[in-house]
């Protein structure tokens, strides 16, 4: 599986360094990241802890001032490439308000393609197919202002995979929407990477959500100190709370039965796994 975006040493600070000055401090310093085609990657961290810096590096939003990024193998400070990089990496921000544009669904998907002069009839199969694919085709003849909000982050989305991206990252898009809307919108990143193998790099501070993607990445002032699958990174408890993190409930209940001397594994990530191994030990 080769890798869709490489973030080789790269150093990052807001700020021009002044002459004479003292260089801003960076918020990542020498990081060295990558995402494999067909990941569902979910990078935690608490505020200031660069992994959103880190998104915006993945199509090119920022630059590195160290290192290099490279997008399907393309160095994102070639300026004369940026279309092409965004076309192979699209980005879906916090605020679904902030991405729509035009005041009637499908309008608003369709949007980027007019402006790349895409051909109408192309047009036309590619927003139907981007709204099938969020479940949100019945409502493409609708207002965006008469959706919730779960329902307008899977328009924006859907802007986005009319794009045709390999790869999606997403920052934090359920942080404004409430739990159904996080349930609809999570259910849609999981079919995208599952039943088309798009690529998602999903930023969040809600430990559930992050529990469901193949792979977790831990940030921590702007240096990346766990990187594996959710059992594994989740099993640090301790770790995550010293640096201002939470674990799922289920983790979180296990790891306090485990310190009172109960003998239960300590990668329980999920409320199923947590009720077997419950009704195992009282059966017990």
């Amino acid at each position: 599986m080769d890798n869709i975006v490489v973030c080789d040493n790269i150093t990052f600070f807001y700020g021009a360094q002044e002459p004479g000055k003292p260089r801003p401090l960076p918020i990542m310093e020498d990081l060295s990241f990558a995402v494999k085609r067909g990941e569902l990657v979910a990078v935690l961290g608490h505020n200031g802890s660069g992994k959103s810096t880190l998104a915006k590096h993945f199509n090119a939003i920022l630059l590195p001032q160290g290192g290099a990024v490279y997008v399907n193998g393309i160095d994102t400070k070639l300026e004369e490439k940026l279309l092409e990089i965004r076309s192979h990496v699209g980005m879906v921000f916090q605020n679904p308000d902030n991405q729509i544009v035009a005041t009637v669904v499908e309008e608003d998907v369709a949007f980027a393609l007019e402006n790349l002069g895409v051909p109408t009839e192309d047009i036309r199969r590619r927003v139907d197919d981007a709204l099938q694919s969020v479940d949100m085709y019945e409502h493409r003849l609708r207002a965006p202002h008469q959706l919730s909000g779960g329902q307008k982050q899977r328009v924006a989305i859907a802007g986005i995979i009319a794009m045709r991206p390999d790869c999606i990252v997403l920052d934090e898009p359920t942080a404004m929407l409430d739990p159904r809307g996080r349930r609809e919108v999570i259910s849609t990143i999981k079919g995208l990477n599952e039943e088309f193998g798009i690529t998602v790099v999903l930023i969040t501070h809600f430990m559930d959500e992050a529990a469901r993607c193949g792979r977790v990445v831990v940030m921590n002032d702007g240096e990346i100190i766990l990187d594996a699958d959710p059992h594994k990174v989740f099993a640090q408890v301790e770790l995550l709370k010293s640096v201002g993190l939470d674990v799922p409930q289920s983790t979180d209940l296990i790891y306090s039965l485990r310190k009172e001397g109960l003998s239960l594994p300590e990668d329980i990530i999920d409320v199923e796994q947590c009720v077997e191994v419950l009704n195992t030990l009282l059966k017990g």
